[in-house]
Parts: structure tokens; C-alpha cells; sequence
């Protein structure tokens, strides 16, 4: 049985906002325990959907291109980026978590792929092209990344035989529960009686 795309799209949906995110962490304690604070999670956690960063260009010998202009923009093969800040300083603590949710008949060579690619091209050296909201904050890339994948009901067993043997960090979603938190959590956002870094209630 294959990962429906409309599951998929739901959870890229839900998890780009940062209530939904620490949500997501909460599920793997050692990253949960990374979040500087809970209570101030608009703050603590900066989630980039779809990430795009700058990385040194590859030189090519003879290209007057990499003389020109040495960086270039590049998107991630992951799905999600999240930035842990110091809400106090409004600086980057130097986690970042990078999230894989198991898309749509991608099978298991696929989705380790896309987490090798990352590696790979974070390797360069990178900085972030920072959501406006935060352009702010120091946008350099940090010494350590840390992956995340997101698995369905639906995901096929070698999968997550796969990625239990290869000692990933794995989660496994309820899409049903996620949008139950979902729909909760927006009505605290939406209610102006409820300060907005107030953490989700849990199910």
C-alpha cells in the first residue's frame, strides 16, 4: 500500500507552523529536549518548508562563472528545517533538524537518498535564505544537523526495516490525530484571549 500524496501534503502543511512542529518533536525526545523553550515556541523554533540555502559553488576550471559569483542558491531535497533560537537573544543555538516525510511511492533508497544529498550539500558550507519574519537572525548554517523522518501506517515495512537498520530517527504520524492537534491548536492561535506562544494542547 502506497503513502496517499494528499497524506503527505497534510503533514507539510501542518508541521510548517512551529506549534505543530515542537508537536512533531515531542514524539523523539532527544530533539524535544533540544527546543530552548516549550512555552515560547514562536520564538524558539523557526520552521522552513521546503528550504533553500546558499552554498559555496563547485569551481570548475576555466569557469568565469565561480570567479563571479562563488555562491549559489540550491534547495534541499528535505522537506522541513527547523531552527532552534535562543528567545532571549534571538540567535541561533546551532541545532538544526531536518525533517524527510515519506512521500508517495518513494521507496527506501529514495528516502535515504534525499537525506544523503543533504549531507552532502551542506557540506559546502551553506547560510540560510531566512523566512522574512526572521531575517534578522544570523542565517550561517550550523556544525551539526540532525535528521527526522516521518513514517505513515501506509508506509511500506522495508522502509522502516530500512531505516530501523540504518539507526535513523524515525516517527511514525496519525494523520488523524495530527489534524485533530491541527484544528485545536489554530483555535488557540485564532482566540486573541491566548497568548500566541502558548504550546498546543496535547491529545
Amino acid at each position: 500500500m502506497s503513502v496517499p500524496p494528499a497524506h503527505y501534503e497534510e503533514l507539510l502543511a501542518t508541521y510548517s507552523h512551529h506549534h505543530h512542529a515542537v508537536e512533531l518533536l515531542r514524539q523523539y525526545r532527544p530533539y524535544f529536549e533540544k527546543v530552548p523553550s516549550i512555552r515560547r515556541s514562536e520564538e524558539s523554533v523557526i520552521t522552513i518548508p521546503l528550504p533553500v540555502v546558499q552554498v559555496r559553488q563547485h569551481s570548475t576550471p576555466g569557469s568565469k562563472r565561480s570567479l563571479d559569483c562563488p555562491y549559489e542558491l540550491i534547495s534541499l531535497p528535505c522537506d522541513l528545517a527547523l531552527l532552534m533560537c535562543d528567545p532571549e537573544w534571538q540567535i541561533k543555538t546551532g541545532v538544526e533538524i531536518f525533517v524527510f516525510i515519506h512521500r508517495s511511492h518513494e521507496d527506501f533508497s529514495d528516502l535515504l537518498s534525499r537525506w544523503r544529498e543533504t549531507q552532502i550539500a551542506l557540506s559546502r558550507g551553506y547560510s540560510w535564505q531566512m523566512p522574512q519574519r526572521y531575517a534578522h537572525i544570523f542565517n550561517e548554517g550550523a556544525e551539526k544537523f540532525y535528521p527526522l523522518f516521518v513514517i505513515f501506517a501506509e508506509t511500506p515495512e522495508r522502509v522502516r526495516r530500512g531505516l530501523k537498520g540504518a539507526f535513523l530517527p524515525t516517527v511514525k504520524a496519525s494523520l488523524f490525530e495530527t489534524q485533530q492537534v491541527a484544528t485545536l491548536a489554530d483555535d488557540v492561535v485564532s482566540d486573541p484571549g491566548v497568548e500566541s506562544s502558548s504550546p498546543p494542547p496535547t491529545l
